[in-house]
């Protein structure tokens, strides 16, 4: 248990300042590691474990205590875990005992304890209870301590039966008694009466806050709270509400202080400030009610209810009252664990609660006992949680079990959407209150088994059923596939007639044109009907009103589909509108259409020109939509169903205009090219196939009489049609591209990119820092202006230059503690913290002035004109003029320092005095030589030096020194020798004292003398220019960003107390916290540590390690310290928690700088930062100091909470990631650790299990709980982040949370803008306030492979460029990953900030921007701050993430929310909708489906003898276009389209120079093979989803991949997804090769196929050439083996995919066991394909003789006959002889092939079989075989229930034997040839190559170079 316990470094050091220097300690808690049913014991090990060292015997006592306890807890040891543990104790006591005993100070036992206790109560409690500089927690836990020993002190005297204890034993422990209830532990506000005097409770606005939720005011107790309130007299509003209604007191205590900080915070910032502070002011309370309650009141009104916020005639009651509403709404909220995921059925349960606290609170009077009304659910402790969540927890449980963990359809349960909408109908309040039992949404889950008279089980879905099909495209988007098909009928229409845009309005033209109605109408009907039966069974449960509208639909849709096409034909005159009417007498006059179809066009399109008018009025759309007018109700219950969500979602007029226009453009684009490139040239080739007659078809064609070859015109036009549906994502990616490149410019992005461009910027950089980051009371007007001008920071406003100077040095020192750069960097890079007030100039950064006095001086000395000139020239440098000023100030100054004596000051002052007086009147160069300048310098230099090292033994160097400046001055440099000078200096000789021999040497020594002299020195004698300071790459592309970040449009920074809170929440499985000593020596199989690898990838880092912890190579391993840094130092560049923690805590750093700059007084802030950061523990502890003030201001305004869920677990297991996750907290106070804790507790007579929702923060070295909040049950139903998120959501704090995941990172610079950004919460964006604030991201994982690089790219592309463009001007962007910032209180009163439904939600980051768009969110983006963020680095992790993203797109497009913004949007903004999210899909799954219907429809051509007829008649017709046609290219590369955003991007931040270099380096890296590969990934798992359902989410590990994957996991991996789609169109390529008469050449066929031939290569190929190593001939031997032994090895139960073939298989097909029929049936119909190639190839062999018989094909069946009973026979032989008859089963082997052989000499012999025949009939009946494979494989439980099962399994792993072989001969040939692995290296890490860095030696091992 105490495992490793004795080599541990203590944990003793406290939490320093700066992440960088955290330190780590390998403790296991070994008094942890307590079963759960035993957790009370454990505070009394934690004692124990404490008092060890001092006490060894007390520490006994305690344990035997603990050992007692736990015994009689549980005496049968019936618990999990509990006998191990009462085992390991007590052989620990046995242990113990004799040494222990031996240590005891006094006689006895108790006399040993009692000492004790009186020496603890004096030396922690006394002590530490001293006034105002008590530490507060410390106190807390020294009475914790002490409440344990005297717990164990009594047990002691009665095991020894002391009668008495002595009085002051007994006083001491009431006194703790007493005050351990009031010292509890605490988050952030220590409310007891202990932590008044703490300074967050100074702050007056806090004050106020808790004055007013403690007004309890005429508020009526219950009797058994009322004695403990006259006891204590500390209860408040909200233990009143727990009183009443039953709430757990943990949830009262978090919800007290979050209601408090929340008050306090809208308190501080409100205009015009309230008077008297302390007094809370009802605005404050009136702008949190508006905004809890927005959501309610909402609901209220669309179900027609009044609400329940009740408010009472007296003004004096007003306030009290509103706090009792938001207590008791925070206080549901807190407790309501997963039915925080159904906001409406929160809505429900406060609707009814605050109606009582109304009865309660008016006093109203139960009719029945004549009593005053009490709350129904009874005020016991937790009979909230019991009566109300429970009932509804059990019934989501319920629900989700028959999801039978994602196997089950989403139509068999209710998911947390379905039972939410049970709240969006007044039928929910037939449940009434309490809540019934046997209310229909109770009763809806009752098992199916208790009777099928209701069918219980389909009851449960209500407005929308998520039925898995592919139609659910066409559902969602209709509009957007109505207008594409009508666009193509008119195209087709214009190109067949040869209409022009001219002559649309021709007679015959618009007849023809018209018919576009009639297709719109049967579209229309399609949709009706999709809608009724899709919802299947919704319906069920519909009320009549929606299920008469789907009827209705269904039969007006049909109606007009019949009535348009009878108008339409209706050629006859018999009917004349002229007869009507004389207006409608035009009618009769448009020729060529008939008047009744123009009338019923006209009725027809009438709802949609109405749709078009409010389409131009969005205000008017958003009023209707709103409305409660019965007539508005009826039109909007016609157009579209009445829902809850989806209202008034329409957008400003402004942003419709924008986003039309982009779309009108496109559409223009599009439309113009897909007819004129498209459509056009394709018509007459049509036409002249249509004219074929008598083709001679080369097999048994089976219509022959078909008129028109309908079958070769399908051929030729369905690639082009699919091309026509997916082409709109290509002018998508085009139009997007350009216009983020357009706005990406105006934003100014991209300003600064290199160093270069900072130096010449860098003068306007604190004009910037200080009108962005320094708070001002002036506003400032934000628009776009072409220009920026910053005031410029001038010398005489110190204050302003020293706030510059300590956040820009604040940003160096976090690269210093990040190693990213050296010290000698650091001093180059420093601004003077505190300016010398006698500069008149701004002191520049010395990299600015670096070699500016050398060259200066070298320009003084061989200047020759005169000194304006001169002083022309170096004023033309305005760093050179700074740095000439700032020596010259300097070198008076250390003059003036050293010189004491009277005359020396006298002789510097007349020098001085001489020099200036020639620079003012001009004539310096003509009195002083310039030539000894140089020698003078270097003197000075010495001197200087001297100084720097402050060596008192170089004091007679120094006075020599200085008269030899002295003379240097005196005789080489004046022209005129000054009288008074000689006379001073002959005046020293009288006397006999030599002149400097009395200096003030050292000089006194102050910090701002220290850093003065460093940087005089660095000015002096850097000589180098440092241009390229700093050097590290990360670095400089830090500061570019950051300082062109300022020069771009944001918000002014408000003070920090006036900013809003916010929250960061990190969700935390099991991934890496920091790295253990054995991880980073462990190495690979090529002999490569994590530590090696680090050291070569980021080589200057690691020495700038080295230099800050002073030590060199090996010696690091030597100290234990230096060991627990390194550890931290591999971390902090992995993607672990570690590095996410130290990232976010910036966000404390930075506020609590900006804290400082916004209160400090100008003296302290001349006087630096470093003051308060290295404060005295005086300070610390003073409630007064601006160190705790700092503090104070800091806990207010930021809160961060990891919600770790295993943590407890893993400390009970002695987990090592439960100590690194101690030592994060630890080391960052203010960090909170959320997790769920598994507790077992006895109920009768068994145990249970039960759930605890707990907060634990850091107090001395050890975790201390603060809240424990008992759940309902298990949190995780759903899909699990969102279950971990949930659960932590209620310990968050503040009006905005940011979310962030475990492998994203930060940065101090980028912290510093945070308040900025929040700001961002009240600026104009639009009709609606932002909900979600976009930020975007910076990936750090893109440095070391080419793949890696690709996928940075990637994803730097999409969240810069593509968002950008979804935030302005499409207004759709949502939520996609985790630095986004929430509106916090919109969200958890809107269901959280994820969905978290099993399957459906999967990616269920991107719902919450659904959930928020749709309930009136708005969503902007913002590119003026960044988070870092890890992306996966390897081929396989990748294409595990994008499976991982395919899959959830897939369940996202049978989503409700998918369906609802579909049809809710308008028209362009469902396209924008549509081509960003599932759409992007879609277009990939068209792009393969294209390839395919191209080469099956030229397939159909050559095998059937079609295409030799159409070439035929070309020729004889001399018809080009027929022939092109026929050898066009029909296939479009979306690989380098994908590239299109990112070289936009790249071109815009880092110049279109460096985009074009890094476009061709990435075509010659393959990035088009990577980038088609993964389009196989995405269409794969997106249709098998979609089909087949089984998403699961997939964990992609986040490690170092430098590693070679095997061949057979490769093949695992790529099979299904990539080789055997490849391997098929490959047969095709191969085939139509063969047969193809269009393509005669070679030259004409590579013309055709290449592209296809690329998908080809890509797919087969790609996991090979991105492998490392992946040519390397030994490895490729080894892959053989393990390859072959994967394959032939059995499976069965246990044995994992990775080591049987058999368990991969059955693994593989998993998800043809769950899909329903219609899943199997498209797979039967999708294996059909394969037949086609033997129809087609055996009527062309040779043996045939030109038959075309159909018996010809019946016969080809014989031979898969043959083989399917040959392989029958052999699985039996195999089965029946082969363990005893071997011999036997031998000869039936031999039989078999002597049969075969003879039957193929015989069919050379008599059929004149060739050898192209034998290719041609394995070309044949492959693909048969693997269609009768993938049907067997559809028709499992049939071919099982036949027992041909076994036969289907040999038959799959001959197929597989082919495939492997087919793509290994290929790769294995290739690694022959050496040259082939260098090349892949090379092509590999390309970006590590160029930076010189070591792969060869990583990838060869690094065991020589360690």
């Amino acid at each position: 248990m105490a495992a490793g316990h004795n080599e541990q470094p203590s944990l003793m050091r406290r939490a320093s300042r700066s992440a960088a220097t955290t330190t780590f300690s390998l403790e296991v808690f070994d008094n942890e590691v307590v079963p759960s049913s035993l957790q009370s014991i454990a505070p009394i090990l934690r004692v124990a474990a404490e008092i060890q060292n001092e006490r060894p015997r007390v520490a006994y006592l305690c344990r035997f205590y603990a050992f007692d306890k736990a015994h009689r807890l549980d005496p049968n040891s019936r618990g999990r875990g509990v006998r191990q543990f009462k085992t390991s104790l007590h052989q620990r006591l046995e242990r113990d005992n004799a040494s222990t005993l031996a240590s005891r100070v006094k006689k006895t036992d108790a006399r040993e304890i009692e000492s004790f206790y009186k020496q603890y109560y004096e030396d922690y409690v006394v002590a530490l209870n001293k006034g105002d500089q008590a530490d507060r927690a410390m106190l807390g836990k020294a009475y914790l301590t002490a409440g344990v020993l005297f717990e164990v002190l009594c047990a002691v005297n009665k095991t020894e039966k002391v009668e008495e204890v002595a009085p002051e034993i007994i006083a001491a422990a009431n006194d703790v008694q007493a005050k351990k209830e009031i010292y509890v532990p605490y988050n952030i506000l220590p409310l007891d009466s202990a932590g008044a005097s703490q300074s967050i409770m100074q702050i007056e606005e806090v004050k106020a806050a808790v004055m007013a939720i403690q007004n309890t005011r005429g508020l009526q107790w219950p009797l058994s709270v009322e004695q403990h309130r006259n006891k204590h007299g500390d209860l408040d509003l909200l233990d009143w509400l727990r009183a009443m209604f039953g709430f757990q007191t943990d949830n009262v205590r978090n919800q007290r202080e979050h209601l408090i900080l929340l008050l306090a915070n809208i308190h501080i910032r409100l205009i015009p400030k309230p008077e008297p502070l302390n007094i809370l002011d009802d605005r404050a309370v009136d702008a949190l009610m508006n905004k809890l309650f927005k959501n309610y009141k909402t609901w209220c009104k669309y179900l027609g209810r009044k609400h329940s916020l009740r408010l009472p005639k007296d003004r004096a009651e007003v306030q009290q009252r509103k706090i009792l509403y938001m207590g008791l709404y925070l206080l549901i909220w807190g407790e309501a664990a997963n039915v925080r995921f159904m906001p409406e059925c929160l809505c429900y349960i406060f609707h009814n609660m605050a109606y009582e606290l109304h009865g309660l609170l008016a006093g109203n009077v139960s009719i029945v006992t004549g009593e005053n009304i009490k709350p129904s659910i009874g005020g016991e402790d937790e009979s909230f949680l019991r009566k109300v969540i429970m009932p509804v927890y059990r019934v989501i449980e319920r629900e989700s079990k028959k999801n039978k963990n994602g196997k089950a359809p989403h139509t068999a349960w209710c998911n947390y959407d379905d039972l939410n909408e049970y709240f969006w109908s007044s039928d929910c309040f037939l449940l009434g209150w309490p809540m019934r039992d046997d209310g229909e949404f109770f009763r809806s889950t009752q098992d199916a088994g208790k009777g099928s008279q209701n069918n219980p089980r389909k009851l449960g879905k209500s407005f929308f059923a998520e039925t898995r099909t592919f139609w659910h495209i066409f559902r969602s988007f209709d509009r957007l596939w109505t207008s594409l098909v009508l666009a193509l009928q008119i195209m087709i229409i214009m190109a067949w007639n040869n209409i022009s845009l001219f002559d649309v309005f021709a007679k015959n033209a618009l007849h023809n044109l018209s018919s576009i109605f009639i297709t719109a109408a049967f579209l229309r009907f399609l949709q009706s009907i999709l809608d009724l039966i899709l919802n299947y069974p919704g319906y069920l449960r519909w009320k009549f009103s929606i299920v008469l509208r789907n009827l209705l639909k269904v039969i007006v849709s049909l109606t007009w589909s019949i009535i348009l096409p009878i108008c339409y034909l209706l050629q006859t005159k018999t009917f004349s509108f002229a007869e009507f009417h004389k207006e409608l007498s035009f009618l009769d006059k448009l020729k060529g259409i008939p008047p009744l179809y123009i009338m019923a066009v006209v009725i027809y399109l009438l709802p949609n020109l109405l749709a078009a008018a409010l389409f131009v009025f969005p205000m008017l759309q958003r009023w209707i939509e709103n409305s409660d007018w019965l007539i508005m109700r009826f039109l909007l219950w016609w157009s579209q169903p009445t829902i809850y969500v989806g209202r008034g979602m329409h957008e400003s007029q402004y942003s419709l205009i924008k986003y039309t226009i982009f779309w009108v453009l496109l559409l223009c684009s599009k439309f113009a090219f897909s007819f004129f490139m498209m459509i056009k040239p394709l018509v007459r080739p049509t036409k002249d196939v249509m004219n074929i007659h008598h083709v001679a078809y080369a097999w048994h064609e089976l219509f022959p009489d078909a008129q028109y070859n309908v079958g070769a015109v399908f051929a030729l036009w369905s690639p082009v049609i699919l091309v026509y549906f997916m082409d709109l994502q290509i002018w998508y990616s085009i139009f997007s591209t350009l216009y983020g490149g357009f706005i990406g410019a105006f934003d100014r992005l991209g300003e600064i990119r290199t160093l270069e461009m900072l130096r010449s910027r860098f003068q306007s950089l604190p004009g910037a820092f200080n009108t962005y980051l320094v708070p001002s009371d002036k506003t400032r007007k934000r628009g776009f202006s072409l220009a920026k001008n910053f005031q410029q920071v001038s010398a005489s406003k110190r204050s302003e230059a020293a706030k510059f100077a300590q956040l820009w040095n604040d940003v160096i020192c976090s690269f210093r503690e990040e190693d990213l750069i050296s010290d000698r960097k650091v001093d180059l890079l420093l601004v003077p913290y505190s300016s010398d007030p006698t500069l008149k100039i701004i002191q520049w950064p010395p990299f600015l002035l670096a070699s500016k006095i050398p060259i200066a001086l070298d320009m003084a000395v061989q200047f020759r004109s005169k000194d304006a000139d001169l002083w022309k020239r170096i004023s033309g440098d305005e760093y050179m003029k700074c740095a000439v000023l700032e020596c010259y100030e300097s070198f008076k100054n250390v003059m003036n320092t050293l010189t004491v004596a009277e005359t020396e000051k006298r002789i510097i002052g007349i020098i001085i005095k001489e020099i200036e007086n020639n620079i003012t009147k001009g004539t310096l160069l003509p009195n002083f030589r310039m030539k000894p300048l140089p020698d003078l310098c270097k003197k000075f230099v010495e001197l200087v030096e001297i100084l720097k090292d402050a060596d008192s033994s170089k004091k007679d160097r120094v006075v020599l020194l200085l008269q030899d400046m002295l003379e240097v001055v005196t005789r080489d440099m004046m022209v005129n020798e000054i009288r008074l000078l000689g006379e001073l200096g002959h005046g020293t000789k009288d006397s006999g004292n030599q002149l400097f021999t009395r200096i003030a040497f050292p000089p006194p020594y102050t910090a701002q003398w220290e850093e003065q002299i460093k940087r005089l020195y660095l000015l002096l004698t850097v000589k180098e220019s440092a241009v390229d300071v700093p050097t590290n790459l990360e670095a400089r592309r830090r500061i570019a960003f950051f300082s062109n970040s300022l020069f771009m449009d944001m918000p002014r920074a408000p003070r920090v107390r006036k900013m809003l809170s916010f929250s960061v929440l990190t969700p935390y499985y099991s991934e890496e916290t920091v790295y253990s000593k054995s991880d980073l020596e462990m190495e690979n199989e090529d002999g490569v540590s994590i530590i090696y690898y680090l050291q070569k990838i980021y080589p200057d880092e690691w020495n700038n390690f080295m230099e800050r912890l002073n030590c060199k190579g090996s010696e690091i391993w030597e100290n234990e310290e230096n060991i627990l840094q390194l550890r931290h130092w591999a971390s902090l560049r992995g993607q672990t928690l570690c590095r996410t923690v130290r990232g976010m805590m910036y966000y404390r750093r930075a506020l609590k700088l900006q804290a400082f700059l916004d209160m400090a007084k100008e003296h302290e802030i001349l006087e630096g930062y470093k003051t308060i950061t290295e404060a005295s523990d005086e300070d610390k502890k003073s409630q007064r100091s601006m160190y705790t003030q700092l503090e104070a201001v800091a806990d207010m305004k930021f809160t961060y909470v990891a919600t770790c869920q295993n943590y407890g677990n893993q400390k009970r297991s002695g987990d090592r990631r439960a100590t690194d996750i101690l030592n994060l907290m630890v080391n960052n106070p203010s960090l909170r650790v959320a997790y769920i804790d598994e507790v077992e507790e006895r109920e009768g007579a068994k145990n249970q299990k039960v759930y605890y929702s707990v907060l634990v923060k850091a107090v001395d070295n050890l975790d201390q709980e603060v809240y424990r909040i008992k759940l309902p049950g298990s949190a995780k139903i759903g899909e699990g982040k969102p279950e971990n998120q949930n659960h932590a959501i209620v310990f968050t704090r503040g009006e905005a949370l940011q979310t962030i995941d475990m492998n994203q990172d930060n940065y101090l610079e980028e912290a510093f803008k945070m308040r900025n950004l929040l700001e961002e919460f009240n600026e104009d964006h639009g009709v609606r306030p932002p909900t979600i604030l976009g930020v975007r991201e910076h990936i750090f994982t893109g440095s070391v492979s080419s793949l890696a690089w690709f996928m940075s790219n990637q994803e730097t592309s999409f969240v810069t460029i593509g968002q950008r463009v979804l935030a302005r001007p499409l207004k759709v962007r949502f939520h996609y990953g985790h630095p986004d910032v929430f509106d916090r209180i919109f969200h958890i009163t809107r269901g959280g900030i994820s969905k978290a439904s099993r399957g459906i939600n999967l990616s269920e980051d991107i719902f919450a921007g659904f959930n928020s768009t749709l309930r009136r969110g708005n969503v902007t983006h913002h590119e003026y701050i960044q988070v870092g963020k890890g992306r996966d680095v390897g081929l396989n992790q990748i294409s595990l993430f994008e499976a991982k993203v395919a899959c959830g797109n897939g369940e996202q497009t049978l989503s409700r929310d998918i369906y609802r913004l579909g049809h809710r949007f308008d028209f362009f903004r469902m396209l924008s909708f549509y081509y960003t999210t599932t759409g992007f899909y879609i277009s990939s799954m068209l792009v393969v489906l294209t390839v395919y219907a191209y080469l099956y429809g030229r397939l159909y051509l050559s095998l059937s003898g079609m295409e030799k007829a159409i070439i035929r008649y070309s020729r004889a017709k001399g018809d080009d276009a027929l022939k092109a046609v026929m050898a066009s290219q029909s296939i479009v590369q979306l690989g380098l389209l994908m590239a299109l955003p990112m070289i936009m991007e790249i071109g815009l931040e880092r110049g279109f120079r460096t985009a074009a270099g890094e476009l061709i380096i990435m075509q010659l890296q393959l990035a088009a093979v990577f980038f088609t590969f993964s389009l196989g990934t995405k269409v794969h798992y997106f249709g098998r989803t979609i089909l087949h359902g089984g998403a699961k989410y997939r964990a992609t590990g986040r490690g170092f991949v430098v590693r070679h994957e095997k061949f057979a996991e490769n093949y695992r991996m790529y099979s299904r997804s990539h080789f055997t789609k490849a391997l098929e169109i490959m047969i095709m390529l191969v085939v139509y090769h063969a047969y193809s008469s269009a393509a005669p050449d070679s030259t004409t066929y590579t013309f055709v196929t290449m592209s296809m031939w690329f998908l080809v290569v890509s797919w087969l190929f790609a996991p090979f050439l991105f492998n490392p190593s992946g040519f390397e001939w030994q490895k490729i031997v080894d892959d053989f083996e393990d390859w072959t032994k994967w394959m032939s090895s059995c499976g069965g139960i246990g044995v994992p995919a990775t080591k049987s073939w058999e368990s991969w298989w059955d693994e593989e097909q998993e998800h043809l066991q769950y899909t329903g029929l219609l899943g199997r049936f498209w797979e039967i119909i999708l294996s059909l394909r394969f037949f086609l190639y033997q129809y087609g190839i055996v009527y062309q062999l040779h043996a045939v003789q030109n038959e075309k018989s159909l018996l010809v094909y019946g016969l080809s069946w014989l031979v898969i006959l043959a083989v399917v009973i040959i392989l029958k026979i052999v699985s039996m032989g195999r089965q029946r002889f082969s363990a005893d008859f071997q011999l036997m089963f031998r000869l039936l082997k031999l039989f078999l092939f002597i049969a075969f052989v003879a039957t193929l000499l015989v069919f050379i012999k008599f059929l004149q079989l060739t050898g192209g025949d034998i290719v041609a009939c394995l070309l044949g009946f492959l693909p048969t075989g693997w269609a009768l494979l993938l049907i067997a494989q559809a028709c499992r439980p049939i071919v099982k229930g036949i027992g041909m099962w076994a036969s289907v399994k040999a038959l799959a792993r001959g197929y597989e034997y082919i495939m492997g072989l087919v793509i290994f001969a290929p790769v294995a040939i290739l690694a022959w040839f050496p040259f082939v692995s260098e090349f892949q290296t090379r092509l590999l890490f390309n970006q590590a190559f160029s930076r010189g860095l070591q792969i060869q030696r990583i990838l060869a091992g690094g065991k020589k170079n360690k």
